[in-house]
């Protein structure tokens, strides 16, 4: 998976697959300093991905303030070659004051076994 230097960040495409359904959104952060993979209600609604009461809601801390935040287990989460099954991403309104679809966390990086090569600029699994 290629990575694009946007503004100083790198920046990757991802899929999510949620009851059949996908949705590709283009520009999503890579962080190593963030623990969780979360996206945009605004761009993951169109797939069902909404809240219910039934979710369980909590409070995200970062260096771009707080927000609250809902869960849902994605039947699958790709990037690139990248993937899981059954993973648990968070939602929420993403108003960090620049735009992006999403962010892949450490969690995903670290279940895919992620290597991160910036002089390449490339998103790989370690074991290739």
């Amino acid at each position: 998976m290629r990575i694009r230097i946007k503004d100083g960040l790198p920046y990757i495409s991802a899929t999510l697959i949620h009851h059949s359904q996908r949705v590709t959104l283009k520009n999503v952060l890579l962080d190593t300093g963030s623990a969780g993979s979360i996206f945009s209600t605004d761009k993951v609604a169109g797939i069902g991905l909404t809240y219910e009461p039934e979710d369980l809601v909590h409070r995200i801390r970062g260096v771009g303030g707080s927000e609250f935040v809902f869960t849902k287990r994605v039947d699958k989460l790709k990037v690139g070659e990248l993937r899981v099954k059954g993973f648990e991403i968070e939602i929420g309104a993403m108003n960090y004051g620049f735009d992006m679809d999403g962010i892949i966390g450490v969690d995903f990086l670290t279940k895919v076994d992620a290597l991160i090569d910036l002089g390449r600029k490339e998103l790989r699994s370690a074991g290739k």
